[in-house]
């Protein structure tokens, strides 16, 4: 399956365009993105079952977040070893985790306000939760996952690392920094889950591009060692660490500037793409 949130109703895409669920269920299911994947098992159940009505075209400006209210939002650094590299550190031993807070995360296309002259880019897999996961070992996490999506994890490096104590969260969280989309894909329409080229360009110019077999924390080992400390529920995300080719890591530094098109994509899903403009200036400078 394939699935958007078109206009925030909830759709399943096929070859001939959107099918809005609760339509086509008859209101088994209702229209909320969100609320399905805590239906998971009986909404994939009726989608095998079911024989789809022909779809509506659209428009993929009319794509909001597939996953837009998620209780959590855990995002991993440092996950491939080139990225890691250019960003000065050693090889991690466990996976470091922060969080994008939810207010920032926004559809698949839109513009990107820049609320400084230090925003980076960084191309990512999400995961989504399809079914709780506690203590959940690493043979068995894939049975945990609804399906996976594509993401930017963009960062304003003034504020992630303002000092004395960086503030990755924060950094990460302005409003429209955590795009997803276009769609949620199911692993049974992915040839190799584990094994997809990500990539990401600016104006065209290509500026990232790896496999997530690449990663070092792979997806199940990501949900065992989250899963060993808090329930994972359904609906949460994971991001999952982007490859090297980030602004920060160059030299000189690079950072994104209004005009600018950023076009992220994964093979098998789909692609984002966000067109920056001028945002409110923000200051890390301490009042008290």
């Amino acid at each position: 399956m394939r699935i958007a949130n078109l206009a925030g109703r909830l759709v399943l895409v096929t070859d001939t365009g959107a099918v809005d669920v609760e339509e086509a269920s008859r209101g088994q299911f209702g229209p909320d993105p969100t609320a399905i994947y805590r239906q998971w098992p009986d909404f994939t159940a009726w989608a095998a079952s079911t024989e789809l009505p022909s779809g509506r075209p659209y428009d993929d400006a009319e794509l909001g977040a597939p996953v837009p209210e998620p209780g959590q939002v855990f995002a991993i650094g440092l996950n491939y070893r080139a990225h890691a590299t250019e960003s000065g550190f050693d090889f991690p031993v466990e996976p470091p985790v922060f969080t994008k807070f939810r207010t920032s995360i926004t559809g698949p296309v839109g513009d990107l306000a820049l609320p400084g002259e230090t925003v980076d880019w960084e191309a990512e897999l999400v995961v989504v939760i399809g079914r709780e996961a506690r203590h959940v070992a690493a043979a068995d996490a894939w049975d945990h996952v609804a399906g996976l999506t594509v993401g930017q994890d963009y960062s304003e490096r003034t504020r992630q690392l303002v000092a004395p104590a960086p503030q990755f969260s924060l950094g990460k969280s302005f409003p429209g920094f955590a795009p997803i989309g276009p769609v949620v894909v199911t692993l049974d329409e992915l040839p190799d889950p584990a094994d997809l080229e990500i990539g990401c360009s600016i104006n065209g110019e290509q500026v990232q591009k790896a496999r997530t077999s690449d990663l070092i924390f792979p997806i199940p080992v990501l949900i065992e060692r989250l899963s060993a400390v808090l329930p994972l529920q359904p609906g949460d995300l994971i991001f999952t660490g982007t490859p090297s080719g980030v602004g920060g890591g160059r030299t000189p530094k690079r950072f994104l500037v209004p005009g600018e098109e950023v076009l992220t994509w994964i093979e098998g899903i789909g692609a984002l793409r966000q067109r920056c403009v001028p945002g409110t200036p923000h200051t890390t400078a301490s009042t008290s």
